[in-house]
């Protein structure tokens, strides 16, 4: 008696994508090896000579993290991955357990009618608020305090200095690390493509879908449609996703007790402070990533609206 077979349509579709993990080994140690030999030869370090992967600073630029960046950062980590956890939900979620309505619709007409949203769309968009401001407060303070001129290029060996960079981490001889004084001109460069790229156009995406403003943005369809921002909107997401990852990986990787001193701790030494207050955010983002579930949205959004299932 034959056993019977599984049924094509049965088989994870993962398994269609075994064949681009070797793809990726032999193309990931073809880009090592190509940076190591670049590195031997003359002219590779001839230019790491030149080009040591780091942009000078203005003498007056600040040295260290002040305790409010510390806190934006952390708030701004936090936000963030409430706003992937509910845009995910979104994504996902077919059939959405209540909606919300807001308790004082105004006047309402067939060109304002009543606006019912699921509670993932509802929380996405609060915390979005919350992430904004938090985020506006950042612009300000860090042009006020001159911080900005270690996150924005200021010469244009930065680009130079970004690929010398890059072929060190590619030849996995990494760069000297001092993100307390001046960051690597590659970081540098991502740094300013996460908050001033990245970010201003997440917001602008968002704020196009957003129900009942898509319906008040007619007007501008035919030049910024709402498929449009639908199609930016979430790419965008997978960078931050990607972003945070490589950030992290290269935080514990290139020095994990000084980095994490840096960003938590306010100091520029290798003790346990700041991996103890690391570890404490992440158990509490892990606590909100649990916590997202539609009973706990039921109550929260009930303080400001109706929710009816």
């Amino acid at each position: 008696m034959s056993t019977p077979t599984a049924n094509k349509s049965d088989r994870s579709p993962w398994l269609k994508l075994i064949w681009i993990v070797p793809i990726i080994l032999v193309v990931g140690a073809g880009i090592v090896l190509a940076a190591q030999a670049f590195r031997a030869s003359d002219a590779g370090s001839s230019f790491l000579r030149t080009y040591p992967g780091h942009s000078e600073l203005p003498s007056s630029a600040p040295v260290g993290f002040p305790a409010w960046l510390e806190w934006q950062h952390f708030l701004s980590a936090f936000f963030l991955l409430l706003i992937v956890r509910t845009g995910l939900q979104i994504r996902t979620i077919r059939r959405p357990p209540a909606y919300w309505t807001r308790k004082n619709q105004g006047l309402i007409t067939t060109k304002n009618p009543p606006i019912r949203i699921s509670l993932s769309v509802w929380f996405h968009l609060t915390v979005d608020i919350l992430w904004i401001l938090n985020g506006v407060l950042f612009y300000v303070l860090i042009f006020v305090t001159g911080q900005w001129v270690r996150l924005i290029p200021v010469h244009w060996d930065v680009f130079p200095n970004a690929i010398s960079a890059g072929i060190q981490y590619a030849s996995l001889n990494w760069p000297t690390e001092d993100g307390w004084s001046n960051y690597n001109a590659l970081q540098l460069l991502t740094y300013f493509i996460t908050v001033f790229i990245a970010a201003p156009l997440a917001i602008l995406t968002g704020v196009r879908m957003v129900p009942g403003l898509a319906l008040r943005f007619q007007k501008i369809d035919r030049i910024y449609p709402v498929a449009v921002a639908r199609k930016i909107h979430f790419p965008v997401m997978i960078y931050f996703v990607a972003f945070t990852v490589v950030h992290v990986t290269l935080v514990l990787a290139t020095g994990a007790l000084r980095n994490l001193n840096h960003m938590f701790a306010g100091r520029d030494d290798q003790n346990w402070i700041g991996f103890g207050i690391f570890a404490g955010s992440v158990v509490l983002m892990v606590a909100a990533w649990i916590a997202v579930r539609p009973t706990i949205l039921a109550s929260m959004a009930s303080l400001t609206g109706n929710v009816r299932r």
